[in-house]
Parts: C-alpha cells; sequence; structure tokens
C-alpha cells in the first residue's frame, strides 16, 4: 500500500517537460489533428483569373474603437464580430473584387520605411477574412483589424500595431478562398488549416 501511494503522488508532482504539449511536428507524426472547415469554405480553384491575378493595395490597420469605426466598434459592417486575429476590412472601390466572406494573404516584400512598418507586425496578420468596410473616402486599400491592447516595439517605445504599421504602399493581397460570415473562425490557427492544411507526416 505506501508503494502505490508513493507512485500516486509521483504521478502528480510530474515534472513540466513530461507534462508539457507535444510539439506540433511530434504530434503531426503520430496523430492525425483533425480541423475540419464548413460547407460554406471554398478556396479559389487553382489557374483561375481570381487565383491568378493579385491586387496592389495600400494596407493601414485599425482598432475596434469608437473612434475608428462607428458607435458600435464589436460589429463590423458585414455584421460579424470584430476579431482582431482574422478580421480586415476593405475601401468601397474593392467591394465587387473582394465582397464580405473573402479570405485574403497579405505580403510585402518591400523594406520597412518611416511611414510603414511592415515588418513590425508581418507576425500578427496571417491570413483574413474580408468582413468590414471603410470610410467611403478610402481607396484601393485594405484595412487590419489588430488589437487595441496589444503594443509593439519601434524606436525604442511599445506601440499600438496599427500605429506601428503606418500606411504601406505596393502591398500584394491574393485571393485564397471564401467563406459565410457567420462561419468566420476565432482564431488565426483555424483559418490557417483551411486555407493550407498541414501536411503530416509520414513514416
Amino acid at each position: 500500500m505506501p508503494f502505490l501511494i508513493s507512485t500516486l503522488v509521483g504521478l502528480m508532482v510530474l515534472p513540466a517537460s513530461l507534462t508539457a504539449p507535444m510539439p506540433a511536428a511530434v504530434v503531426a507524426s503520430t496523430t492525425v489533428a483533425v480541423t475540419t472547415a464548413p460547407t460554406s469554405f471554398k478556396p479559389v480553384v487553382p489557374g483561375t483569373k481570381e487565383a491568378t491575378t493579385p491586387f496592389t493595395v495600400k494596407l493601414t490597420a485599425y482598432n475596434a474603437v469608437p473612434s475608428q469605426t462607428d458607435a458600435n466598434p464589436f460589429v463590423t459592417a458585414s455584421g460579424s464580430f470584430s476579431n482582431p486575429e482574422v478580421v480586415a476590412a476593405r475601401s468601397g472601390d474593392l467591394a465587387s473584387d473582394l465582397p464580405y466572406g473573402t479570405i485574403i494573404a497579405i505580403e510585402r516584400s518591400g523594406s520597412d520605411t518611416p511611414s510603414c512598418n511592415y515588418s513590425k507586425v508581418q507576425q500578427q496578420i496571417g491570413y483574413r477574412v474580408i468582413a468590414d468596410a471603410m470610410n467611403t473616402r478610402i481607396t484601393n486599400t485594405v484595412d487590419v483589424l489588430l488589437d487595441q491592447n496589444d503594443t509593439v516595439p519601434l524606436d525604442g517605445k511599445e506601440v499600438n500595431p496599427g500605429k506601428a504599421l503606418g500606411l504601406c504602399g505596393k502591398v500584394t493581397i491574393r485571393v485564397v478562398g471564401h467563406i459565410a460570415v457567420k462561419d468566420i473562425p476565432k482564431t488565426q490557427a483555424e483559418l490557417a488549416a483551411f486555407v493550407a492544411p498541414p501536411v503530416l507526416a509520414t513514416r
């Protein structure tokens, strides 16, 4: 009996290294994780005009606060929740090319400039779903929703990522899919899994 008790106590106080989650690479090689995309998700068909014709736009960022949106900042123009992980807005002139529910990849190859610090927030952008609209006076622009409570380092200070990004020109937008607004995922990981499912290791 004392042996059984000491064994049980030992199991309850295992080192963190033995109880921590396995790295994704290890999990992928031993188990199959399934992330099921909703039926409304439609990837872009390879070879079509939509798949092969990127847009060159200006890129800005905003926060879900009344001064940057409207009196109800947590609801987008499409009716979805203002989720800073996955939502983006577009200017009205892009509405026919980027309707609500369009999933986009955002890329910029140029170096940062005093007015554009893309590299400072690039890791926060990922894939985005067009779910909001910009002021009608703005043209040829995609506006990425970022967390108003987050900060990134810039010039020795911690600033909001939207302020850090600034205004970036010559940004490439590729359409990679479409999804119903009601099915927009809550996390970047879910969205990325729909668009680019991980390739599981095989033995």
